[in-house]
């Protein structure tokens, strides 16, 4: 029988294995003889009768294998790793890869560098209250230093800055929250506005003695330097005491840059918060905000835009200490630049600028309104004293009106007469 009267046959009565296979065969295509094979071993372990039906298992198979590929697909996605936000410094990996793919000998591993913060601003002298917990760390010109710290297997460098950040060298993201817990939260007062969750950045850093310190891509190179520490007395360190000035430059630079994305997240949540009154104006004609409400929302613009501008601690300056040290400056400006810490101090300024035309708008609204609410009272108090008037002295108005009329109509009959 050709294969294609096979096809005719009803699957519901089959005479035949012989006749049964081919037609099987034939209404389901097979990808592999594997495959087959193992369907075939499986039809041809039951017993066929001529007449009776025959349910074939096909649709409870291919629908096991779907269950069973969408649960593996889903343990897969929820097996993958967040990936962690793009920094601009990204942007720039590329150049760091003749670094990477190329090891030496005097080429340290790579270790990580990162940075946390955790507040608005840290009152750093509030250290020296506390001995028990900063053990060997000291100021270190802007900074707290931690020269040591962390597990004996595994110990790094930190640096505390004032813009509420701090920096760990060789340690992790886990360590980095750890000497948050075990430092930074057991000291009292030092934090200043904590902030709901932590703003982070990572980079990456090898030591190499031949190489010349600098930022390549997005890794950073501690080797050869020409500003040696200022101080002789120094303490033991994780990494070379030559490069500990510059360690505090790229620091330094990576802690105003976290400092920045906090700022630019506390900005944009006030934004978000503002966003409807626009919608509010265009829809019902008044603002949506009380005078009270408005005030407070720009007492938190002004905020913004004193510590992004004002404090000490600002995003546009570069810090005194470099003034006098040109390669420690360089390092500084590259690691900043890369960050594009000044484009986005400006997008912020923008961001503020539009929020207080919005509010400048706003306030006027708010002044016009109490204006026409206020010459309404006076015209009111006007209509009351008019009618209070008319209720008190009506009387004797209408007298006086009166009688003067009447006096006229006398005169003018005696001179008639």
């Amino acid at each position: 029988m050709p294969i294609g009267d096979l096809r005719q046959l009803p699957i519901g009565n089959v005479e035949t294995r012989s006749n049964f296979v081919p037609a099987f065969i034939t209404s389901f295509s097979f990808s592999s003889l594997k495959m087959f094979g193992c369907l075939k071993r499986s039809i041809f372990s039951q017993t066929f009768r001529p007449g009776r039906n025959v349910t074939l298992p096909t649709r409870r198979f291919a629908g096991s294998t779907s269950s069973a590929h969408s649960i593996d697909s889903d343990q897969t996605e929820r097996a993958k790793p967040k990936p962690k936000a793009t920094t601009p410094l990204r942007r720039s990996a590329s150049a760091s890869l003749p670094i990477r793919a190329n090891p030496t000998p005097t080429r340290s591993d790579i270790q990580t560098v990162f940075t946390l913060t955790t507040a608005e601003r840290y009152l750093l002298p509030k250290f020296r209250a506390h001995p028990n917990l900063i053990h060997n760390a000291r100021p270190f010109h802007e900074s707290w230093w931690f020269p040591r710290w962390g597990p004996k297997d595994r110990e790094g460098e930190v640096f505390v800055f004032a813009n509420g950040s701090f920096v760990c060298w060789g340690l992790g993201e886990q360590d980095a929250r750890m000497f948050a817990s075990e430092v930074i939260h057991r000291v009292p007062g030092i934090e200043v506005a904590s902030l709901k969750e932590a703003e982070t950045e990572e980079l990456e850093f090898v030591t190499d003695p031949t190489e010349t310190t600098r930022l390549q891509g997005d890794l950073i190179i501690l080797g050869q330097t020409s500003t040696p520490p200022t101080s002789s007395d120094l303490p033991s360190m994780v990494f070379p005491s030559e490069s500990v000035l510059s360690r505090y430059a790229f620091s330094q630079a990576l802690s105003r840059s976290t400092a920045l994305s906090a700022l630019e997240v506390s900005l944009d949540e006030y934004l978000s918060s503002m966003a409807l009154l626009p919608h509010s104006l265009e829809k019902t004609g008044k603002p949506g905000l009380g005078r009270e409400a408005l005030i407070k929302k720009l007492g938190q613009l002004m905020k913004f835009r004193q510590g992004l501008n004002l404090n000490r601690e600002n995003f546009s300056d570069v810090p005194d200490f470099y003034w006098t040290e040109p390669e420690l400056e360089h390092h500084f400006n590259s690691l900043t630049d890369a960050l594009e810490v000044k484009q986005r101090t400006d997008s912020v300024n923008d961001k503020i600028t539009y929020a207080a035309e919005l509010q400048s708008v706003l306030r006027q609204l708010l002044t016009e309104s109490s204006s026409h609410m206020l010459e309404l009272v006076i015209i009111a108090l006007i209509a009351v004293e008019v009618v209070i008037a008319l209720i008190r002295d009506g009387p004797e108005l209408w007298h006086m009106v009166k009688g003067t009329g009447s006096g006229g109509k006398k005169s003018a009959g005696e001179t008639d007469i």
